[in-house]
């Protein structure tokens, strides 16, 4: 039996910009794609690398 992962960090605004990435989540398109598929580690890993996508797209944690 293996841990849950963390639920996935979709906002159902799915919108891709100019660098590839979801305007809602911030995640690549292979990210979305293979986020069911992912260990739960590597989607940790994801997770983190959001939050440094978000200032670089101006936004914040709450919008």
């Amino acid at each position: 039996m293996t841990a849950a992962g963390p639920m996935s960090p979709c906002i159902n605004v799915c919108s891709l910009d100019a660098q590839g990435y979801c305007r809602g989540c911030y995640r690549s398109l292979e990210e979305i794609a293979s986020w069911s598929a992912m260990e739960p580690a590597r989607q940790r890993q994801v997770l983190a690398s959001l939050e440094a996508r978000r200032p670089a797209a101006g936004k914040t944690a709450t919008g």
